[in-house]
């Protein structure tokens, strides 16, 4: 007997249906995406996504996008986002992963979500950045190691993506939408990255900041096809013009 087909994770009955029922129309009416090699993302099975990150509402874009491509967004989100009323059952309740801005959980609450992404077959989302962008033209700036660690820890594929638009929707640490007139959002996802070079080895610092660098370099190479233009060959580091690499920052 042939092995039963696999249901596509959408049409499962969960939470997700709710929440698409709600975001998704609202979404629709903020903007309209072009996808570019949406075939590349897979529709069955566990891996991390990674894609570039330089405004508030990017989240809600990006899992617009996943769910149209048969995928139910799951994100790595500040703990703090879990206490508050509705919006912290809703994201218990669909997958959401807490993580601690300080203290020992930082690091223990992605690897053991990792786990269970392998056992059921899910995704992530991950934003290598670890917060907008501060590159002052909105590119990719130096990449934080979690999804190194996540993708190499236990063997999961990286696919990169990386959009271009939202920032006309809410502008970079903008606390206002712009509802007209409507948007286009240009996507465009990658093939898995090649970490082949990175299993096996140690997971020191030296190894995941190498990896790292892969990724957004992915990343980066995927917003240029979008931009039509070259990035600047050196990564921003905010370290290197002190500026803070978490929260709001309007410099």
């Amino acid at each position: 007997m042939p092995p039963k087909k696999q249901r596509p994770e959408k049409s499962r009955p969960s939470v997700f249906w709710v929440l698409a029922g709600i975001v998704v129309p609202i979404g629709s009416l903020l903007a309209r995406f072009r996808v570019v090699d949406g075939d590349k993302l897979p529709k069955t099975g566990a891996y991390v996504l990674t894609p570039n990150h330089y405004s508030e509402i990017d989240p809600v874009m990006v899992g617009m996008v996943t769910w149209r491509l048969g995928r139910l967004p799951r994100y790595l989100a500040k703990e703090s986002l879990f206490r508050v009323p509705v919006l912290g059952w809703f994201m218990r309740k669909s997958g959401q992963v807490p993580v601690s801005r300080g203290g020992s959980t930082r690091g223990a609450a992605p690897l053991q979500e990792a786990r269970k992404i392998v056992d059921e077959g899910r995704i992530v989302i991950v934003y290598p950045e670890g917060s907008l962008t501060r590159d002052p033209d909105m590119w990719p700036m130096r990449g934080k190691t979690g999804a190194a660690r996540m993708a190499l820890e236990y063997d999961l594929p990286v696919i990169p993506m990386a959009h271009w638009g939202t920032q006309q929707v809410m502008a970079r640490y903008g606390k206002k939408i712009s509802w007209f007139p409507r948007k286009t959002i240009d996507v465009k996802v990658g093939d898995p990255v090649d970490l082949s070079a990175f299993r096996g080895r140690p997971l020191d610092a030296a190894t995941l900041t190498e990896a790292t660098a892969v990724i957004m370099d992915a990343i980066t190479a995927l917003l240029e096809d979008l931009r039509g233009e070259k990035a600047p060959q050196s990564r921003w580091d905010p370290s290197q013009h002190d500026q803070k690499e978490t929260g709001r920052f309007d410099g």
